[in-house]
């Protein structure tokens, strides 16, 4: 993994690669960037195939601003140069590498443009089932997403109640819309999913 320490730089990395990912995190700040750092390290142990470099946002300032990232950290991906999409917080190593692998892979529209991804959070807790059917939902039809355990995470809990008046899990938020439940539907419908 390459360290990049400016825009700069980074525009020189992604012209020699056709696909490159980039982890912005802020060092020495929570355990979220530490997992994310860490685990993204583990995933390119695996794929050292993939053109992936870090940026620390403490050292670096001209980065996140250019790709609209206004929390870290954050994994973005970028095809020639151009932004692909941002995967926001800490994932297993296994995502990563699937991410990094292909296995995970940018939405494509009718005329083989990738498509940029919307960013999708899930709130959930682990002994909630229809949590569990979402999220294999997303990973079925290869939708990245953060996953936030409110069990664990109380800040977090507050944040959804406060949002959406309500304590109930799952509560999954697309670019900003929520939606309480597993409401198929409306998850198809903004995610452009075509299911069968």
């Amino acid at each position: 993994m390459k360290t990049i320490l400016n825009y700069q730089e980074l525009l020189d990395f992604t012209q020699a690669n056709n696909r490159t990912y980039l982890l912005l995190y802020k060092s020495k700040n929570s355990s979220t960037e530490d997992c994310a750092y860490k685990n993204l390290t583990d995933a390119y142990a695996h794929v050292k195939e993939s053109k992936v470099a870090v940026a620390d946002v403490v050292v670096v300032r001209d980065i996140h601003e250019k790709f609209q990232v206004t929390s870290v950290p954050a994994l973005i991906e970028l095809q020639n140069g151009k932004l692909v999409r941002t995967i926001k917080g800490c994932h297993e190593p296994e995502y990563y590498k699937n991410i990094l692998s292909g296995i995970i892979s940018t939405p494509v529209n009718a005329s083989g443009e990738s498509k940029v991804q919307k960013t999708v959070v899930v709130y959930s807790t682990p002994s909630c089932s229809w949590c569990n059917t979402l999220k294999n939902y997303f990973k079925e039809h290869h939708i990245a997403f953060s996953d936030i355990d409110v069990s664990r995470n109380q800040k977090a809990a507050e944040e959804m109640v406060k949002r959406s008046g309500q304590q109930g899990v799952p509560q999954t938020l697309i670019n900003g819309e929520l939606i309480v439940g597993f409401d198929k539907a409306r998850i198809d419908k903004l995610l452009q999913i075509q299911s069968k």
